[in-house]
């Protein structure tokens, strides 16, 4: 056949090809370093398919997860350790556990009891007790029930070989396994190193030693927990002093204790602006005629989100009405909203200032992801310390718990916005404020109108939560009625508060969602 005939996608001897294929060959000596010319082979089987091709690989065969590890292969070292430890467990359990040893403690405890009733018994037959059946009742029924331990732990002890049986077939199809998927796991992650060159390659002494230790002591420590359970206490139990926990709750009141003399003055302030904000919501949503309170909520429904959806708003408020939720609804909207407004007066100017600022944002995350990761029942405690049972109270746990996302995705908004526009904007002499409002803000809008809907979302799920320390609304009925187990009220507030939150979401993101 002529050359100018074939491909040369195919021509496996030009000098091209052959080239490369000496580099690789020289490139799979570096990486694997130990017999070369074995995984030469083997890789180039497996390159040749993109499909799974079995190979064998005795060396991870018999060392398993020790060879994964030092390999670098943690991904695949960690499941195939979890089951040869579970294999081995097995088999030191057959072999050398005492399988019996819950029954005979049973036995052990009824035997305690048998001996009292027998001197019941006998000092029941000395006196002519009128109890002497009752008592003798008890006793044969505590024996027939010894009986039937024993002869249940008689069942569990002939059960060694069995499970001997079991471990040693999980190991072998554990061995099989890795032996199967060794040669192409490291392919892959040799694909990964030509890409990558920082990535570990050869078989470092130090990693056998370290993969060794760590599988050998998770394996030895497993098989003596499980063979001899309760033989062992480091094992059973962290090694701990209750006065370690008893001092660091001391130390911990005395800090919350000496913030709250030192900082009473703020936190009042601080009080008292929260208070003033949700008085003047709670004027407008509460006392206000409901007729306007509807109307106007309507009317914004029907400008940002279309007259379908008003619809559906008027008949969502027309439920809360007609079952007796409205005040309770306004109340919950009062105090969502002096949350939300707070959260995000806070946020977005939060965002704004760390998007442009690494190191900032870098600071704020991790205390953002303590705010969202911890329990809501954690941090009420803290709050009622500071802020004293009551709505602030409320309003503050719900802003802990719900400010967060206005933050996050403001900064991500910011951060995608695309740099050939900014560069076009600060071309055409466009300074910083006009770059901020007219270029960043806009095409940031969608992500930062997002965060704005997370954090009333967020803070509306607070509402049954705030009622705990003193909030009301309808957080307040469905509280009651797990106190009471009245799920028909239960399941109508909570449909309140599902279609108050449907009404603020179609009003904050409108047509545009």
């Amino acid at each position: 056949m002529n050359k100018m005939d074939i491909n040369p996608l195919e021509d496996t001897e030009s000098d091209a090809a052959l080239a490369y294929a000496e580099e690789r060959r020289e490139n799979i000596r570096t990486f694997v370093r130990t017999n070369p010319d074995y995984y030469i082979a083997n890789f180039d089987k497996i390159g040749a398919s993109s499909r799974f091709t079995p190979t064998f690989n005795l060396m991870a065969g018999l060392f398993g997860p020790i060879w994964f590890g030092a390999r670098g292969l943690w991904s695949w070292a960690l499941p195939f350790l979890i089951l040869e430890a579970l294999a081995f467990v097995q088999i030191a359990r057959g072999l050398f556990g005492d399988l019996a040893a819950d029954a005979m403690a049973r036995i052990a405890s009824i035997e305690g009891t048998l001996d009292l009733r027998r001197q019941q018994l006998a000092a029941a037959i000395e006196s002519g007790s009128d109890r002497v059946d009752a008592f003798r009742r008890t006793v044969e029924s505590l024996e027939a029930n010894i009986g039937g331990i024993r002869d249940e732990a008689d069942a569990l002890a002939a059960q060694g070989p069995t499970i001997v049986l079991t471990g040693i077939v999980i190991l072998i199809l554990a061995k099989a396994a890795q032996a199967t998927v060794a040669n192409w796991a490291l392919e892959a992650r040799f694909s990964e190193w030509m890409s990558d060159r920082s990535i570990r390659s050869g078989l470092p002494v130090s990693h056998i030693v370290f993969s060794a230790i760590f599988m050998i002591l998770i394996v030895a420590t497993a098989m003596l927990h499980y063979s001899f359970p309760g033989r062992y206490s480091l094992l059973s139990a962290f090694p701990t002093d209750p006065d370690i926990r008893l001092t660091s709750i001391t130390w911990v009141e005395d800090f919350i204790a000496w913030c709250v003399r030192n900082s009473e003055a703020f936190f009042e302030g601080l009080t008292f602006g929260i208070r003033t904000l949700l008085d003047a919501l709670e004027i407008i949503l509460v006392q206000t005629p409901w007729i306007v309170i509807a109307s106007l909520i309507i009317l914004l429904t029907w400008l940002t989100a279309g007259l379908r959806t008003a619809i559906y708003s008027g008949a969502f408020l027309a439920y809360m009405g007609l079952l007796g939720f409205w005040e309770a609804a306004m109340t919950t909207l009062a105090l969502l909203g002096t949350a939300a407004c707070l959260s995000i007066a806070i946020g977005i100017p939060l965002g704004m200032f760390a998007a442009r600022r690494p190191r900032f944002y870098a600071f704020i995350q991790p205390i953002m992801d303590f705010m969202q990761t911890m329990p809501a029942f954690v941090f009420m405690v803290p709050v009622i310390a500071f802020f004293g049972v009551g709505k602030p109270a409320a309003v503050v746990v719900t802003m802990i718990f719900g400010g967060t996302p206005v933050v996050r995705l403001t900064v991500l908004g910011l951060r995608g916005v695309p740099e050939s526009v900014r560069e076009a904007a600060i071309s055409f002499g466009a300074n910083k404020w006009y770059l901020l409002t007219k270029v960043d803000l806009p095409l940031a809008s969608p992500s930062i109108r997002a965060g704005i809907n997370q954090t009333i979302m967020l803070s509306l799920a607070m509402v049954v939560v705030a009622s705990l320390i003193g909030a009301k609304g309808l957080g307040e009925d469905v509280l009651e009625a797990l106190q009471y187990a009245n799920v028909g009220q239960g399941i109508l507030a909570g449909f309140a508060i599902l279609f108050c939150a449907m009404i603020l979401d179609r009003i904050v993101q409108g047509a545009r969602k």
